[in-house]
């Protein structure tokens, strides 16, 4: 499949704002975070924000980004949609809190404001995430561990941004840190049971399953286009194997294995925590970018066994 940058932007830039405004909410609600103050509200500001910045370059791939509210009238039967309601939900609980914090109010009813971001947050990612594994058409994304892979990478990266965050603000992130760390350790072990099924799986469609000729060799007389069109330029892309084991220990190296060097380092040395947990979080970005690319870029569709994919 192309690489949709819009759409890679959308899913690292709101995965991450909805993993922040997660564990934000949810540390609210169960009082394990300081008592509400501007730190809180920056923090929910930059969640916001990412949340934003997702949700309006998604648009940028719609052939017709005017009819964008059209997506939320279908949220019966379209994951699109859901994530579309999902997406803008949270903003009322979390501004609401946000507003609270700065105002330095902090009674009861701001702990059901936290649940609900996180409710929204958790179930906007897992939308999200069900728009790809809903498709039987493309086998890596047709399988149960995408959610998975999703929530847990939201969640690391919502995490480390956490941390950073509290770094940066004077308090002892050291809490926080172990809970990236945690978060981070099982979006890899996700991530690698990921990349094992689909490379274990040889896919279980050929040219003959369509006619239903499964005993009779078919062969391709000519080729269906005489030059490139759509679908072949967004279904048809195809990245060389060795490129993308390459990219793939970049992913890992910039995702999981710099961050937590890095969180480490930042218990070891508290005072220079701020920096490193910085540098942590340019650097997961980057691997974001990264591991999200490669989930579109390894992926086949089906449509290819016309236009000479043996198997997909």
């Amino acid at each position: 499949m192309h690489p949709a940058y819009s759409v890679i932007v959308f899913t690292t830039a709101s995965g991450a704002g909805y993993g922040l405004l997660f564990w934000l909410g949810l540390g609210h609600a169960a009082g394990l975070l300081p008592a509400p103050t501007w730190i809180f509200f920056v923090a929910i500001a930059l969640s916001l924000l990412l949340i934003t910045v997702g949700l309006l370059s998604s648009t940028l791939h719609l052939g017709h980004p005017e009819r964008a509210g059209r997506a939320f009238s279908q949220w019966r039967s379209s994951w699109l949609s859901r994530e579309g309601v999902g997406g803008v939900a949270p903003y009322v609980p979390a501004g609401l809190l946000a507003l609270a914090s700065l105002a330095g109010i902090e009674s009861g009813w701001t702990q059901p404001l936290g649940l609900l971001s996180a409710l929204g947050a958790l179930a906007t990612v897992v939308c999200t995430a069900m728009i790809y594994a809903c498709l039987p058409t493309i086998r890596q994304w047709n399988l149960a561990l995408v959610p998975v892979v999703y929530l847990a990478l939201a969640a690391a990266s919502g995490a480390l941004l956490l941390a950073c965050l509290f770094a940066m603000s004077g308090y002892s992130p050291g809490p926080v840190s172990v809970l990236a760390l945690v978060s981070l350790a099982g979006a890899a072990l996700a991530k690698i049971a990921w990349l094992k099924q689909i490379d274990a799986a040889g896919g279980d469609w050929t040219r003959r399953v369509a006619p239903g000729l499964a005993k009779v060799s078919i062969r391709q007389l000519d080729p269906p286009h005489t030059r490139p069109n759509f679908v072949m330029r967004e279904m048809g892309y195809a990245i060389a194997r060795k490129h993308a084991l390459k990219l793939r220990q970049i992913m890992f190296a910039a995702l999981f294995a710099a961050p937590a060097l890095l969180l480490v380092l930042s218990l070891a040395v508290p005072f220079a925590a701020p920096f490193m947990l910085t540098a942590a979080v340019v650097s997961a970005g980057t691997g974001l970018l990264v591991e999200r690319w490669l989930f579109f870029a390894e992926a086949t569709h089906v449509s290819m066994l016309y236009y000479g994919l043996q198997r997909a």
